[in-house]
């Protein structure tokens, strides 16, 4: 694949402005609870705390706090996958595939269950982009479908979901050009990386295109490795995270700068 990174490309890198939030911790209600695909659940909160609340980036997360017998209470981090300040609405998508306490949570949750959340602490606001390639797992799905939904007619997005079967696919709704791709794998090998890198190998990175990457840690290195080593893609142009970690609870890991 012959790709068209240059040295303008990288020197005309796009802004990435990094705001902070003040903290505070709100105690939200359940309001609805829909399953999207038979492993998403799609909660509805609404709270009065909810008045103030800022998330800028689509890849924000705020910290849900989950009682547990012992009293102190488990942490794991969402992403805000869509918001209402008028309405005082915010709605989170929980992928419930294993079975540790946020999925208990969420299988739980009906109208009225009530859930803590602290955050989120900031946002990094990209700016100056578009187009994208957004590359992630079931963890990165409520992130790439906001940036995707909340994106202008001037925008250029493909979109690549890793997730364990066509009945896990997601339609997203938006201004852009959107190209989706999905890459099935069963959740078994979700650490497996050939499926992806396979696909990216057909696709051509245009200059001043955004990759970002959200998946478990292992995929999102070898992702942000080949893109770099085989395909000479700029460092300033990638934003790559491992959002969660084989056999590590709550585990978020920044992949290189």
């Amino acid at each position: 694949m012959n790709d068209l990174t240059t040295q303008d490309q990288i020197s005309s890198a796009p802004k990435i402005e990094r705001i902070r939030h003040e903290l505070k911790r709100r105690v939200l209600t359940v309001e609805t609870v829909e399953r999207i695909t038979p492993q998403m659940l799609r909660i509805t909160l609404t709270s009065e705390d909810l008045s103030d609340f800022v998330s800028a980036a689509p890849d924000d997360h705020v910290k849900i706090f989950l009682p547990t017998a012992a009293g102190e209470p488990e942490r794991r981090d969402y992403t805000p996958r869509r918001y209402d300040q008028g309405a005082k609405s915010l709605v989170l998508d929980f992928a419930v595939h294993d079975a540790g306490p946020a999925t208990r949570w969420a299988l739980d949750a009906g109208p009225g269950s009530t859930l803590s959340i602290g955050g989120p602490r900031g946002s990094a606001v990209i700016s100056g982009v578009k187009r994208w390639l957004l590359i992630g797992d079931e963890t990165a799905l409520p992130a790439m479908g906001r940036r995707i939904e909340e994106a202008g007619g001037d925008a250029v997005i493909t979109s690549i979901g890793l997730v364990a079967g066509p009945e896990e696919e997601q339609v997203f709704e938006t201004q852009a050009s959107l190209e989706t791709f999905w890459v099935h794998r069963p959740l078994s090998h979700a650490t497996d990386a050939s499926g992806l890198i396979s696909l990216l190998d057909t696709i051509a990175l245009e200059p001043e295109t955004f990759i970002w990457v959200a998946a478990e840690a292992s995929v999102a290195r070898a992702a942000r490795a080949y893109l770099v080593e085989k395909r000479g893609y700029p460092l300033t142009w990638i934003k790559a995270a491992g959002y969660w970690a084989e056999g590590k609870a709550d585990a978020h890991e920044t992949i290189g700068d």
